[in-house]
């Protein structure tokens, strides 16, 4: 089995952007992209220290009396790490092969988000805006592959999976649910919109109601009076219990319908795609060799 796969790679023509690739870029894709080696295990450990220090000075940065004992420092170490995380971000866009699809992808968007605060508040425009630099608390999310804990990579991707395969389920069921809400308030404004005094006082405000009251949140800010309205009530709050369990029963169906496969945390050197089988030799996203 092993000779026919090595047959296979001997056969297929590599395309020539791959077999181009300098050394040093093969290098720092398998640092900065992959947690297979050493190095680049290190290198992603290291990075998540970062990221939390730096999430722990932006809120810091927020008490305010800390903030102003300890001003000077703080925005030195808010500038450091934006460097910091900047010279990253630049150095993961030149080890792969498509920068701007790396640039468009989710993790390369937070990487610029994480980034762009701080250089923003420079602007009298965006004074503060630094404040939105606890969107790095995303970049966290890298923990899974760091540590091979494949369990969560696997479930991670039956979550994906499953939500793309009840998406058309679930919509419909929200129009349906949206419908029912439409009615009950629509009902309830003219049950209770005629009586002097009536919090139901346009049919908005009487749909905020049954939103509030099918979600089972029960703010109690809105509530019928009259022995109609209040059965009526009644209605929506059995059916808003019951209603419940109908996305949760859709969702869980499918997760168990999913099939698990083992996946690697190695990274597509050309799209940065991860989630590949433990036996793959083509990336399953772009088709690229691995």
């Amino acid at each position: 089995m092993k000779d026919q796969k090595d047959d296979v790679i001997k056969r297929s023509p590599l395309p020539h952007h791959v077999d181009d690739l300098p050394p040093w870029k093969k290098r720092l894709h398998e640092i900065v992209f992959e947690a297979d080696t050493p190095t680049g295990k290190a290198f992603d450990v290291a990075l998540l220290v970062a990221i939390a220090l730096s999430v722990v000075v932006v809120m810091i940065e927020s008490v305010d009396n800390i903030s102003s004992e300890w001003r000077q420092r703080l925005v030195f170490a808010e500038w450091a790490f934006t460097g910091l995380f900047t010279l990253e971000y630049v150095i993961r866009l030149a080890c792969v092969h498509k920068p701007l699809r790396y640039a468009g992808s989710f993790f390369g968007i937070v990487d610029l988000i994480s980034v762009v605060p701080t250089y923003l508040s420079l602007s009298v425009l965006f004074q503060g805006s630094q404040a939105l630099l606890v969107i790095r608390t995303l970049r966290l999310i890298r923990v899974f592959r760091i540590f091979k804990l494949h369990q969560y990579v696997n479930e991670t991707q039956a979550l994906i999976h499953a939500l793309r395969a009840t998406r058309a389920k679930i919509t419909v069921f929200v129009l349906l649910v949206m419908t029912a809400i439409l009615i009950l308030g629509s009902a309830m404004y003219l049950i209770e919109g005629n009586r002097p005094g009536s919090d139901f006082t346009s049919i908005p405000r009487s749909v905020y109601w049954a939103i509030v009251t099918m979600t089972t949140v029960g703010y109690g800010d809105i509530y019928p009076a009259t022995p109609t309205g209040q059965a009526l009530a009644a209605v929506a709050m059995v059916l808003g219990y019951s209603i419940i369990v109908v996305p949760t029963g859709i969702f869980s169906a499918e997760i168990i319908m999913s099939t698990k496969k083992e996946l690697t945390t190695q990274g597509c050197p050309s799209c940065t795609r991860e989630g590949h089988d433990s036996d793959a030799i083509y990336c399953k996203y772009c088709s690229q060799p691995l």
